[in-house]
């Protein structure tokens, strides 16, 4: 169940209009009053002798008796709405919602006779609107700030004992939602997204390809966007707005939205907290190719969101979703819609009460920007585990947030995790299929050679791996895997106890991707000095050189 306060108004009669009128779609059907202050109200809806007007002077008595005292916008205007699958609440059961509703906020506090007027007038099957006029009857406006967690609050109380959907409650920091002018105005002009949604991503993917300030307004005007910076008057920054060259209002102006209306996280100082911490923190030297170090950065997130403090955590999720917002400027056609939309979606999971210290996650951020100045990989096989890793993130994400209690981040990304799944179903189709048909290729001496070794690695999940329709790519990558000197049962035992095997619907399909990233050779480091890189005269107790690595088969 869920509360909207809109902003106050100072036209009863208006507001009264819409609520007994059509609607907008002539989507209201027997609007009626379901409640009042004192039970006597007049119901235009049901009593054919009352009208609109009556109603109105009924609720503005005392504004008119307050005269110039009166709160200039004096109208208290909040909607309920129960879930979609809730059941259908009688009328005495909305009343009664709407009485401790207004209790709550103190608009109306029970057994007050000087409350403020009130009416609850229903005109769905599934909300109400609560109309209040704020003048109390010592002619004073009520005490009624934080009007909203206040309602919110009872309303979940309400849940419990009604037995209705116990909606997940937000901490505030979610993005602010487009308004209705927003998405008439985008259905009019036939798009899809609102301007300030469209802004959004944007701005948000500017973010993630920027490496300072300048970089990014460049970038996000390169989108084909407005841009306006604001300055202090010392030459500092001190904020921007954005618009859509195509989006004006009734004047021929374009329609401006600020950074923090976007966003929380898209106001100047939090953008420019992210760019400087990636700016101020030194370079590691390149020792894979960066499709390679975005694996391995986006890999270690899930220990990072397991055994780091909160602030770090959050640090982690936060370039996780600038991963997620660069990918499809990179990916192929066939998956970019998919990755859009877990983008769009593991945007609310990006934020939280918890700050951020990004200075604990500039490696992933760091091949994050890497990969937009190469091209994208041809390699299937590298793309399907770039994709497997960032899923796992993600998966790991949604547990972080369900911990703390973030049950709105956890549904996001939820969400995001189903729209991954399909990208990384149709990216591993070829790869997976190619591995397969090598697999089905393979001596037979060499399949029990990698069935034992699958028995002595995860015996309780052995004989359902060997099953699989997907075993055989499982075998030919345990090949490759023993041909590029790396002990494959060790790895095998690592990358289940990496993946949660219990959501994956082909056991030998996650493991085939989880050890082409776990095989990849050590690099070793430069010596420090010239002694280091001298050879060392041979003895009994130095390992013998690993063979190299064989080229993994495109």
């Amino acid at each position: 169940m869920i509360a909207n306060i809109v902003k106050p108004g100072h036209k009863t009669r208006g507001v009264l209009n819409y609520l007994y009128g059509p609607g907008r779609a002539n989507e209201h059907t027997d609007p009626h009053l379901a409640a009042s202050f004192d039970g006597f109200a007049p119901d235009p809806g049901r009593d054919p002798d009352a009208t609109l007007a009556q109603l109105a002077a009924v609720l503005d008595l005392r504004v008119k008796q307050a005269g110039h005292k009166a709160p200039k916008n004096h109208v208290w205007h909040c909607s309920i709405r129960a879930a979609p699958e809730d059941r259908h609440l009688t009328d005495n059961e909305w009343a009664t919602i709407a009485r401790r509703v207004l209790n709550a906020t103190g608009i109306a506090p029970t057994n007050d006779p000087d409350a403020c007027r009130w009416i609850a007038v229903r005109h769905a099957d599934d909300h109400i609107h609560i109309v209040a006029t704020k003048v109390q009857g010592d002619l004073r406006p009520p005490r009624n700030w934080n009007d909203f967690l206040r309602a919110d609050k009872e309303l979940v109380a309400i849940e419990k004992e009604y037995g209705l959907r116990q909606v997940p409650r937000g901490d505030r920091t979610a993005a602010k939602r487009p308004t209705r002018a927003e998405q008439e105005k985008a259905r009019r002009t036939g798009n899809a997204r609102t301007a300030r949604e469209h802004l959004r991503t944007v701005v948000r993917t500017a973010v993630s390809a920027a490496t300072n300030t300048e970089e990014f307004f460049r970038i996000v005007e390169g989108a084909g966007a407005l841009v306006d910076v604001q300055y202090f008057p010392s030459g500092d920054v001190r904020g921007y707005k954005v618009a859509l060259d195509d989006d004006t209002n009734a004047h021929g102006e374009p329609v401006w939205f600020s950074g923090s209306t976007l966003a929380p996280d898209l106001s100047y100082p939090k953008i420019a907290e992210r760019l400087m911490a990636t700016a101020s923190t030194p370079a590691e030297r390149a020792d894979a190719p960066v499709w390679r170090r975005l694996t391995r950065a986006v890999d270690g997130i899930p220990d990072s969101l397991a055994h780091s403090e909160d602030d770090a955590g959050q640090a982690h999720i936060t370039v996780l979703a600038e991963a997620l917002d660069t990918l499809p400027l990179l990916a192929p056609a066939a998956i970019r819609p998919r990755l859009v939309e877990a983008a769009t979606a593991f945007e609310r999971a990006a934020r939280s009460r918890v700050r951020a210290h990004h200075q604990q996650a500039q490696a992933i951020r760091r091949a994050v920007k890497a990969i937009l100045h190469e091209p994208a990989p041809k390699d299937g096989a590298l793309l399907a585990i770039v994709l497997d890793a960032l899923l796992l993130a993600v998966i790991a994400a949604q547990h972080w947030h369900r911990a703390r209690g973030h049950h709105q981040q956890a549904e996001a990304a939820q969400r995001a995790t189903t729209h991954l799944r399909v990208a990384y179903q149709t990216a591993v189709t070829e790869p997976l299929t190619a591995l397969h048909h090598r697999g089905q290729h393979l001596a037979p001496w060499l399949l029990k050679q990698q069935a034992a070794t699958v028995r002595q690695a995860l015996p309780d999940l052995a004989e359902q791996i060997l099953a699989e329709p997907d075993w055989p790519a499982l075998a030919a990558t345990l090949n490759d895997t023993t041909a590029a000197g790396r002990a494959p049962s060790a790895l095998l035992t690592q990358a289940a106890r990496h993946r949660e095997l219990d959501t994956a619907t082909s056991l030998s399909e996650v493991l085939t991707w989880r050890l082409n990233r776990l095989r990849e050779p050590v690099v070793r480091k430069p010596p420090r000095n010239k002694m280091e890189g001298r050879a060392q005269p041979s003895s009994a107790t130095t390992p013998r050189a690993v063979p190299p690595a064989r080229p993994r088969p495109r």
